[in-house]
């Protein structure tokens, strides 16, 4: 057996070095993509929430869905159907805007039943409430293959953050159909 030309990470496994647009569609080889996220970056929960959220707003489910998958992947067992949970909304949104609704009904409806428990908990502060009633009105569906970065429809709540005065202190951002939440730091 001849040895490969593929790119391989240090452990041998195939890596898929194809650049890849925003929402993760694979572009031509030699086209300019979007960088990736990095795999396996273990992170405290509040580190991985800040970034996905900061994807999210960015326009770019596919990728908060990775750094939530790592999160997921090396989270203790009692959270790890959070993480999981999250990742699948990420996702499912990221099928919404590629224009596949039966994907991102199939993933949304999946991330919310394994969010469902942590309802009452909010652990690190997200609104499992929010993103529950999100899937269940088919909000993500609005978004559509056109809408990330134009704005203008309710969406996502990703992460609550702390509550001053009279005022909630909400800094809302509408990006890529979801409204998200900004965590605070």
């Amino acid at each position: 057996m001849e040895a490969s030309d593929r790119d391989r990470d240090p452990d041998g496994r195939a890596r898929n070095a194809r650049p890849r647009d925003g929402l993760g569609r694979p572009l031509p080889y030699g086209a300019v993509g979007v960088e990736r996220q990095p795999e396996g970056v273990v992170r405290a929960p509040d580190e991985s929430l800040r970034e996905a959220q900061r994807l999210l707003d960015e326009g770019k489910p596919f990728h908060a869905h990775e750094v939530l998958e790592d999160a997921w992947k090396s989270a203790p067992e009692a959270e790890r159907e959070l993480w999981r949970g999250l990742a699948q909304l990420a996702v499912g949104l990221t099928h919404a805007l590629r224009g596949n609704g039966r994907g991102a009904r199939s993933l949304v409806k999946r991330g919310a039943r394994s969010i469902e428990p942590y309802r009452d908990a909010r652990p690190h502060g997200v609104d499992v409430a929010g993103l529950v009633d999100w899937a269940e009105r088919g909000a993500y569906l609005d978004a559509g293959p056109d809408a990330a970065g134009t704005g203008g429809r309710e969406g996502a709540v990703l992460a609550a953050p702390e509550r001053t005065g009279a005022e909630t202190g909400v800094d809302r951002a509408v990006v890529g159909g979801a409204r998200v939440l900004r965590l605070r730091g």
